[in-house]
């Protein structure tokens, strides 16, 4: 297992993989929203905070079951410039596939925050034909 030491260069060096595992737990109701408080910029803050009650990644769930945990696909990101990182990230719930996109900016504390967010549209049901 990685030391902590190990695993905080791992995040300053991916911050994007970080976050993105970050977003998906408060997506899906399984951390709250203001765990990510200091995380974030007051906007990308509030749209956080828009999306966070709908648990628009909450795992699909029936009579009697729970889908399983939406986890990280995978992570890529483009850097338009220094000190910005716009990223995307693939979100797998059992079948189900999501996207989901952020920026990511530097402060000059040399953290980096969410800037903003935005996750794809929600997949369509299926309806059966009567």
């Amino acid at each position: 297992m990685p030391t902590v030491g190990a695993q905080r260069r791992a995040q300053e060096s991916r911050p994007h993989h970080w976050f993105a595992q970050q977003l998906v737990l408060a997506l899906s109701g399984q951390r709250p929203v203001h765990a990510l408080l200091g995380h974030a910029l007051p906007a990308a803050y509030d749209r956080l905070a828009e999306l966070a009650p709908q648990a628009p990644l909450r795992p699909a769930t029936g009579p009697g079951r729970r889908g399983p945990a939406p986890t990280v696909r995978d992570c890529g990101l483009c850097r338009p410039r220094r000190g910005v990182i716009e990223a995307f990230a693939r979100i797998t719930a059992g079948e189900r596939l999501r996207a989901l996109a952020f920026r990511l900016e530097l402060g000059a504390d040399s953290r980096w925050r969410c800037a903003a967010l935005d996750i794809g549209p929600a997949p369509a049901l299926r309806c059966s034909a009567s």
